[in-house]
């Protein structure tokens, strides 16, 4: 506190690489704290001000910082997966991917030591499938950032995938390559913002001028109406016949379609046939796959973030950069015509799969079949893997971020 207010005997608060998870912290005076590589996992930081703090690298995951002062941070290579950042002000703070180089903010260290403390940060939180070119990009996965001012911040490779932006605003704020599919801006205010090659597949726009904004060379999403006649009616199908038990519809055969950034959220394709499809970048979130056979499909850089596929067939399937967080992959309970229960279940498989780099946090994947699968790099924090089958499959967990 003396530091902060210029006065004799004061220190600026260092507090690099501290495990604090769990703290209350709130509206505490910590403006301009080096908290680089810091774990403030669950944390309360309700109201604190953090004006020009350095959090390079810190891990805020499920942390509540909403209506914290964040401006002018440096939050390069920041995990705000599930965070709570509702009516924070982050003006002018650094969320681009995390590298050495000093940032833009104010305080931003740019002495050779400094440099090389932060690369030894990025050294241990990885090589991940949130890494880009230029450092581990800034990952706001499900965050709340309803009403938060991200007025020119630089948000630039970031991931805001599922992230509800609610009334938030985004005056001149750099989106430039960031994923934002399955993010919600409902009423954001958007002018001069930048959304330059952004994947905006399923994002969603209500209420939102876009007059001002730059939204060249964006990926946006390929609604159902846009699928085609023979996929739409079979889609449409495919729901009458499980919600008729098999009585009306019929059940969808979709092998080898195009489904490639196809926003099919909440869809019920339980059961259907997707065998070398290509949903590559689709928009899955909470949809419905139990027991559909997605065998050798094409699910690159998918959004399926709470869906459910239970007894799933994903055997030899390519799933790297998937979000695949708290996804079921469990054993799926087998019922008779009529909808009863049978007694039986049958496992997931994922034998031969390509999860290289995906994000599997708080999945489900009791009994999965994963032989021979690929897992270099995967994200598996809270996944309960009780019963899985793991011969010659290769495991190389994704490091966790302290």
């Amino acid at each position: 506190m003396r530091w902060v207010k210029g006065l004799p005997g004061g220190a600026r608060a260092n507090l690099a690489l501290a495990d604090l998870e769990g703290m209350d912290l709130a509206h505490r005076d910590l403006r301009a704290a080096r908290l680089i590589g810091a774990r403030l996992v669950k944390c309360r930081l309700h109201a604190t001000n953090l004006a020009g703090a350095d959090l390079f690298g810190v891990d805020l995951y499920e942390a509540d910082v909403s209506r914290a002062n964040l401006s002018q941070t440096d939050l390069r290579g920041a995990r705000l997966r599930a965070a709570d950042v509702s009516e924070a002000n982050l003006r002018g703070a650094d969320l681009s991917a995390g590298s050495p180089g000093a940032s833009h903010t104010a305080r931003a260290e740019k002495d050779a030591v400094q440099l090389a403390f932060r690369q030894a940060v990025l050294d241990r939180i990885g090589h991940t499938a949130r890494s880009a070119s230029n450092g581990v990009v800034t990952d706001l996965t499900g965050a709340t950032l309803r009403k938060a001012v991200l007025t020119e911040a630089d948000l630039s490779d970031s991931i805001l995938q599922n992230a509800d932006l609610c009334g938030a605003i985004l005056v001149n704020t750099n989106l430039t390559n960031s994923r934002l599919n399955g993010a919600n801006l409902e009423g954001a205010n958007l002018a001069g913002a930048i959304f330059r090659n952004a994947d905006l597949v399923g994002t969603r726009f209500a209420d939102c001028d876009l007059s001002l904004a730059d939204l060249g060379g964006a990926l946006m999403a390929k609604p159902i109406d846009n699928l085609g006649s023979e996929i739409q009616r079979a889609i449409f199908d495919h729901e009458r016949w499980i919600d008729s038990f098999g009585q009306r519809g019929e059940r969808a055969e979709l092998d080898g379609a195009d489904l490639s950034r196809a926003d099919l959220r909440g869809v019920n394709l339980s059961a259907a046939s997707l065998r070398g499809a290509n949903l590559a970048g689709a928009s899955l979130a909470g949809a419905r796959l139990i027991m559909a056979d997605l065998s050798g499909a094409n699910l690159e850089g998918a959004n399926l973030i709470g869906a459910d596929l239970s007894g799933a067939n994903l055997s030899h399937s390519r799933l790297a950069e998937a979000d695949l967080t708290a996804v079921r992959l469990c054993p799926a309970e087998i019922k008779d015509p009529s909808g009863k229960p049978t007694g039986r279940s049958w496992a997931a498989n994922l034998m031969g799969s390509d999860l290289s780099r995906a994000h599997l946090c708080g999945a489900s994947l009791v009994q999965a079949n994963l032989s021979d699968a690929n897992l270099d790099g995967t994200a598996l924090e809270g996944a309960d893997l009780a019963g899985a089958k793991l011969l010659r499959t290769q495991l190389s967990q994704a490091p966790r971020r302290r």
